[in-house]
């Protein structure tokens, strides 16, 4: 028995499905839009990185590690940061709050060794005093360090000591407050013998001792390198985490040098989509999410690397953004979008096919779809008794095909609307044809 409620559900996994005939889940690439940061302003270099995103209070605040190539003293490491009303256009305000090469007029928030990979959330804890309402992390190869500050602007160390969590912290280490688990989580980094790159994640009631980490559970066992993870809830299904990996490939190269390209190395990298409910046990997609394209500088060694957020920029329309020609003198960082939702859809072909799901319970009086077809396209729900019997005035004979794209579309069947099957176990069968149905969610 799957219990809704009145929650939004993806087909981000197979949670819901129970079987299908001729339908499958598709994973969906977002688009490539503009270049939102070229890191050629003061303390930005080639090796700039770790991008992390969150939305605040009508602000889009970026961070990122900004200076961090040849570099003698270690404590020369800047966290860089910018913002922005619109997800598109970035500004980079002057916070004269700490000197570099000889001047305080930068974007500079922290400067030192643990600006190599600094992660930064709000944190939504209700006991969260007001002076550490912003959190990051920040570590080294087995130390990692917890940060707070009151605006997210003036840092200070949570204690000297590192962090009580064990791992391998040189990559982005991605930490949130779960509100639904009421506890702090952690996704990072370790080692498989004798150097593959895996994902492990921890909980934590205070953000400083933590759970032993478990390391990521893959139904297939395959073993991939995974760079990075990106972990974040769903915006609007928080009960589902999203994650997109940096898959590194160190066994291929594809470009070996260039006039631009300032640290040539071994490797190539794309980016990958997983998804989970635990944050143990994932269902990835082996397909890449985004591929490195027509250009050529993607090519190069950690790149296509997924900023950690996922930002609304529009009602049609969310926001992440990737890496791209990392160690090359126009290292950047590009916008991608997708349709709210749409990372996975339930798809089927022009010659129709079927799913059907677990009993569920739901509440509410109607059925909402985010769906898209094509012109010759359509899509029809049938509401069924928990044995696969289709219930009168209900079934897909009761309703008109729908067809078109729309990201809340009303389910309308002649048997009116379902608040008389509110907790009752019933199934969805849905019929697809040259359709992709990528969320529903029962409502008024």
């Amino acid at each position: 028995m799957r219990e809704i409620g009145s929650r939004v559900e993806l087909f981000v996994d197979d949670w819901l499905i129970d079987r299908m005939r001729g339908a499958r889940r598709q994973l969906h690439a977002p688009e490539r839009r503009e270049v939102v940061l070229e890191m050629n302003a003061v303390a930005e270099d080639h090796n700039a990185a770790y991008f992390n995103f969150f939305e605040d209070e009508g602000c889009i605040r970026m961070y990122y590690r900004g200076y961090a190539s040849d570099i003698a003293d270690q404590e020369q490491q800047t966290v860089n940061y910018a913002e922005s009303t619109d997800g598109v256009h970035f500004t980079r305000p002057k916070l004269g709050i700490y000197t570099f090469e000889g001047s305080t007029d930068n974007h500079i928030v922290y400067q030192g060794h643990e600006g190599h990979n600094f992660c930064i959330f709000r944190d939504g804890n209700p006991a969260c005093p007001p002076e550490q309402r912003y959190k990051a992390v920040a570590g080294e190869w087995q130390k990692l360090y917890g940060f707070v500050s009151p605006d997210g602007l003036h840092w200070r160390k949570i204690r000297e000591e590192p962090l009580d969590v064990t791992g391998a912290f040189d990559s982005l280490n991605v930490p949130f407050w779960d509100e639904r688990l009421g506890c702090y989580r952690l996704f990072s980094r370790f080692f498989l013998p004798p150097f593959t790159r895996c994902i492990q994640s921890a909980v934590s009631e205070d953000f400083i001792h933590w759970s032993d980490p478990i390391p990521h559970e893959y139904a297939d066992m395959a073993v991939e390198q995974y760079y990075t993870n990106a972990t974040i809830p769903c915006p609007g299904a928080e009960h589902i985490l999203l994650s997109f990996p940096k898959r590194f490939i160190p066994e291929r190269t594809k470009i070996n040098g260039g006039e631009d390209y300032l640290e040539p190395s071994e490797g190539i990298s794309d980016a990958v989509f997983m998804a989970s409910r635990d944050g143990v046990h994932w269902q990835r997609f082996r397909e890449a999410w985004v591929r490195p394209g027509l250009d050529e500088r993607n090519w190069t060694h950690r790149n296509n690397m997924v900023a950690r957020g996922i930002i609304s920029t529009s009602e049609r329309e969310w926001s992440l953004y990737i890496s791209e020609h990392y160690e090359w003198k126009t290292n950047r960082l590009r916008r991608l979008a997708i349709r709210p939702f749409g990372f996975v859809s339930l798809h089927a072909d022009f010659d129709r096919g079927t799913c059907i799901t677990h009993p569920l319970t739901f509440t509410g009086a109607r059925l909402h779809l985010n769906y898209a077809t094509s012109a010759a396209g359509s899509l029809r729900v049938e509401v069924q008794e928990d044995d696969g019997t289709p219930i009168p005035g209900f079934r897909l004979r009761d309703m008109a095909p729908l067809f078109g794209d729309e990201l809340d579309s009303v389910v309308q069947w002649k048997g009116g609307d379902l608040s008389a099957l509110q907790g009752k176990p019933v199934r969805l069968k849905m019929e697809l044809k040259d359709a992709d149905l990528y969320a529903i969610q029962f409502g008024e």
